[in-house]
């Protein structure tokens, strides 16, 4: 299956698009007006210390006070243990995991610590766009299930200023989350300056490349320095590794230098914009090409590309056409279908996806589709379907948290297990970590993905002001029964005076036709002169009564 990376790059900003077998599955919006704080690196000072929830705020700067877990605070007074075994990836290669983050979010050794930290985040695809260098993304942080071994008040105190980066983006009404375990990504290995551990990629599965590879970086480390080696790094040579190194650190030295000159809160150190983060992060041997539509930057990416990785530089394109490149592969149409709440299957099945607060669900239903044979073949064949849609429609929405899918009812035993062991298939690709539950006798799959930035309906959207997010406005019946309860509550102070009742015109055009007995038994009851007017600037929930 062929995959490319197409790049819009455009005054208001760049999006990217990942397709597999001509299919977008990831989409990625880095807006100038709006850019994204993951991988940035703060001097942050603590605001509060909760410790009812085993917490801290800390302002680094942003509109909301960023979140700092007790397991995501280092503690300076362990010491750094000796260099432990085999690693995770870095960003790349997020599901190459060592420590289960959905298992292991508390740890209480460091060594736990160390493991769950080297899992970098690599589905948001390098600062200054001319430097030629590797870039950062944060360590992926620690999740929560065993009691940390020291508690928040002990680690930090109100006022402190410390070094975070943010591990996940502010999401809805919630600020970043940051970590004190910074991570500075490179092209092949991983920098971890406050942790003693140096790890392999489980993706790299060969036992004697993976001894080679770790004996390079074993040779050229600083003693208590951390690296973790990526999958990108089979078959790299050591003057790619030396090269890496010494980037990252003196990146890490500038890094200090400048968090002695600046008061908190600062930022220290900003993530590349999206193009070179795309580059370091998804340009791989599996992709067949990188296309982008802008001169310049397909100039800045192809002078990178043949200098730090030349084996690449054929796959980079520049398209000058006229028509739009997101047009001519068809995903503005591809957008749009992901912003709508019904999915529709191929078969005439369809989802609907509806999302709350704190969780997201997910309806399948068999629609026009009536099957050639028996009602449960039907049924397992619209769920087959809907379970391999759902997978993709998880990842190009990038819908995270908690998902509850309500498959139809299936009566036999393995055509649930079929089904549940198709979901899994089809979220094996997916960059996110994902966790799903086996199926309820009521028909419903419960599952977690890792949610690190906004999803798309997010991104695109907002609350809508006629019904403030719940999709839902009063009826104009509604409204003017309420209208006339007001004016009842008014009682004798509309008594011999004229009523002014401004409304949205749907209401007015109510009250002046199937409602015009209850405005003249109000009238005469009250010996007053009601007048109802329209105006479109008043909200359909929404009315004014005024008296002369």
């Amino acid at each position: 299956m062929s995959t490319e990376i197409i790049v819009n790059s455009a005054h208001e900003g760049t999006r990217v698009a990942v397709l597999e077998g001509g299919v977008v599955t990831e989409l990625y919006i880095d807006r100038k007006t709006n850019r994204g704080v993951k991988g940035n690196i703060y001097k942050g000072k603590v605001i509060r210390v909760l410790p009812g929830i085993q917490a801290a705020f800390v302002d680094i700067g942003l509109d909301k006070a960023a979140f700092l877990y007790v397991v995501d605070v280092m503690d300076e007074t362990v010491s750094r243990p000796k260099a432990v075994g085999n690693g995770s990836d870095a960003p790349a290669d997020a599901s190459a995991d060592v420590a289960d983050m959905d298992g292991l979010n508390e740890a209480d050794s460091y060594e736990d610590r160390v493991e769950a930290m080297a899992e970098v985040e690599d589905n948001a695809p390098m600062e200054d766009p001319g430097v030629a260098a590797p870039a950062l993304v944060p360590a992926q942080v620690p999740a929560r299930t065993k009691r940390a071994s020291r508690s928040i008040e002990s680690l930090l105190k109100e006022g402190q200023e410390i070094i975070v980066q943010t591990s996940k983006e502010p999401i809805g009404t919630k600020g970043a989350r940051v970590t004190t375990y910074v991570s500075l990504p490179g092209r092949h290995l991983v920098y971890m300056p406050n942790v003693n551990h140096v790890g392999v990629s489980k993706r790299i599965l060969h036992d004697e490349e993976r001894r080679r590879l770790k004996g390079m970086i074993l040779r050229l480390r600083r003693p208590g320095d951390g690296y973790i080696v990526r999958t990108v790094s089979d078959g790299t040579m050591e003057d790619d590794f030396k090269q890496d190194v010494e980037f990252l650190s003196g990146l890490w030295q500038e890094i200090l230098n400048i968090k002695d000159r600046q008061p908190a809160p600062a930022l220290l150190h900003a993530d590349l914009d999206l193009t070179f983060r795309t580059v370091r992060d998804l340009l791989t041997k599996d992709v067949d090409r990188f296309v982008i539509d802008s001169r310049s930057e397909y100039t800045r990416i192809k002078e990178f590309v043949e200098k730090y990785l030349p084996v690449f530089s054929s796959k980079i394109q520049v398209v000058d056409d006229q028509e739009p490149l997101f047009e001519k592969y068809g995903i503005e149409k591809e957008i749009a279908k992901a912003c709508s709440r019904r999915v529709a299957l191929k078969s005439g099945g369809y989802l609907v996806m509806d999302r709350a607060e704190a969780l997201s669900v997910i309806d399948v239903n068999t629609g026009r589709y009536v099957g050639k044979r028996n009602i449960d073949e039907t049924i397992l064949k619209t769920n087959l379907e809907a379970a391999r849609a759902i997978a993709h429609q998880l990842r190009l929405r990038n819908v995270g948290g908690i998902i509850v899918i309500d498959f139809i009812d299936m009566e036999k035993e393995k055509d649930r297990q079929e089904v549940v062991r198709a979901l899994q298939d089809a979220l094996s690709k997916d960059r996110a970590k994902t966790h799903v539950v086996k199926m309820s006798e009521l028909g419903l799959v419960q599952l977690s993905r890792e949610r690190t930035r906004e999803d798309l309906f997010r991104t695109f959207s907002e609350p809508c002001w006629h019904c403030d997010g719940i999709g839902y406005v009063k009826s104009p019946t509604t409204v003017c029964h309420e209208i006339f309860r007001e004016v009842r509550r008014m009682g004798s102070a509309i008594r011999n005076k004229r009523v002014f009742i401004n409304t949205h015109p749907s209401v007015a055009s109510l009250l002046a036709k199937e409602e015009q007995e209850g405005i003249k038994h109000l009238g005469q009851r009250y010996q007053a002169r009601i007048i109802v007017k329209g105006d479109l600037n008043i909200h359909m929930a929404q009315y004014d009564i005024a008296l002369l």
